[in-house]
């Protein structure tokens, strides 16, 4: 009875998911053209890219953005956490606070921060000011333009991560607390010596999840720089929709998009194993 009310899922997955990486895998082999018969080429599309000169700008972006995701975006959703668990009136309250970037629209979104990173009359420029900072270009600038999409997906996205911290956190037995404060620990080192290891499994499948999900990155070069300026935001998933979407080779774009899923599933095989994330059972 349980795998019978499986099937409905797996038809899914299989129309939605797993057929389109299978097409996609072998699109890598092909050049085609909406409109006109796919023409197998080989090793062709994979060798383009890898002689595209924008490849290496583009993974070395990436890797930029996902580095400085997870030193601002990676902390803060578990203090965060923490916070809000010590709170004692109006958890409710901070709790739908902290979520509500995730309910903003996409479009919505996107506005809101192209007014934030306007260098002449927007948000950040007049908060800094009030320090006697001068105003900076943000995404209009080459050094800031990673920094600045990065501050943005953290805002938007970090609500959904602490609530699911929030939840792990109350699979934390309470005795533990308890004894920890009959000994003398404070609130530093409850949170070193009980918070931290008991909600470690969650800790780890997130990371690794905020690794694929950055690594990812498109919505946010796209809509706001479009890759610019000067490629100073390409990222490899915005290079991918480049060769299918503006050079119409779907082919490469395949290519790409594969050697990607690739490095990805390699990525996360080797940290699930060293971390010990697939024997965790709190995960």
């Amino acid at each position: 009875m349980g795998l019978l009310f499986l099937i409905p899922a797996l038809l899914v997955f299989a129309v939605f998911q797993w057929y389109p990486i299978l097409q996609n895998f072998l699109l890598a082999f092909q050049s085609y053209v909406p409109g006109f018969d796919k023409e197998w080429v080989g090793l062709k599309n994979i060798a383009y890219i890898l002689h595209d000169p924008r490849l290496p700008r583009a993974i070395l972006n990436t890797l930029e953005f996902v580095g400085i995701c997870l030193a601002i975006g990676f902390l803060v959703p578990i203090v965060v956490a923490i916070a809000i668990m010590e709170i004692r009136r109006g958890r409710g309250f901070f709790r739908l606070a902290i979520y509500i970037p995730n309910m903003i629209p996409g479009i919505a979104l996107y506005i809101i921060w192209r007014w934030v990173f306007n260098p002449d009359f927007g948000l950040l420029n007049q908060v800094i000011g009030l320090f006697g900072a001068p105003p900076q270009q943000w995404v209009l600038s080459s050094r800031q333009v990673l920094f600045s999409l990065s501050l943005m997906a953290t805002w938007a996205n970090f609500g959904g991560t602490a609530v699911l911290y929030m939840a792990s956190l109350t699979t934390v037995s309470s005795e533990l607390y308890e004894a920890a404060e009959l000994e003398g620990a404070g609130f530093f080192r409850r949170v070193r010596h009980v918070t931290i290891p008991g909600i470690s499994g969650t800790i780890n499948l997130l990371l690794v999840l905020q690794l694929i999900a950055t690594f990812q990155v498109l919505q946010e070069p796209f809509v706001m720089t479009a890759g610019g300026p000067n490629n100073s935001s390409l990222s490899v998933m915005l290079l991918t929709y480049n060769y299918a979407f503006e050079d119409i080779e779907f082919g490469r774009a395949g290519a790409l998009g594969s050697l990607a899923f690739l490095a990805l599933l390699g990525l996360s095989y080797v940290y699930v194993k060293r971390s010990g994330l697939a024997g965790a059972k709190g995960a």
